[in-house]
């Protein structure tokens, strides 16, 4: 069970997850939710975008055909927080500002998300592999969870 909670899906140890290579806002997000929130020994396999991944062992997410991926105009860390029903108010918060991040083109945005952006931006042009992304990125979303979960600013 997730961390001695029997309301929530259960899930095993040490799963493995594998997404699209070159990660970026919400995969980045997605990532650190797992491991925050869902299973703290996950592990990582960033593939080629054309990659098969039904013949890869692991759950797929942000690819074509993964069940945690866009859809109903949610962005994929927001289809975690409902799949693993994760329903702190701090985390859907977050989840509105990576949608806005992720598709800065879509109506809605929270004000914060083209900052957001701007700074998984940075760490996309200026990190050597995808684990780096992933470790700058974790950072980033620790903070703008602490941010979230700060009742200034909410309506």
């Amino acid at each position: 069970m997730l961390h001695g909670d029997s309301t929530r899906p259960s899930i095993a140890v040490g799963m493995h997850f594998i997404t699209r290579e070159h990660v970026h806002v919400d995969r980045i997000a997605t990532a650190w939710a797992i491991r925050r929130f869902v299973d703290p020994a996950a592990t990582f396999e960033f593939v080629p975008r054309t990659r098969d991944v039904s013949r890869v062992a692991g759950i797929p997410f942000d690819i074509r055909g993964a069940e945690l991926s866009h859809r109903d105009g949610q962005c994929t860390f927001q289809r975690l927080l409902e799949k693993y029903e994760l329903r702190d108010r701090a985390l859907a918060r977050m989840g509105a500002i990576i949608r806005g991040a992720d598709l800065p083109h879509e109506d809605g945005a929270p004000p914060e998300s083209a900052g957001v952006l701007a700074v998984f931006d940075g760490i996309r042009d200026k990190s050597a592999s995808d684990m780096e992304r992933m470790e700058r990125g974790a950072a980033v979303c620790d903070a703008l969870y602490a941010y979230c979960s700060d009742d200034r600013g909410q309506t």
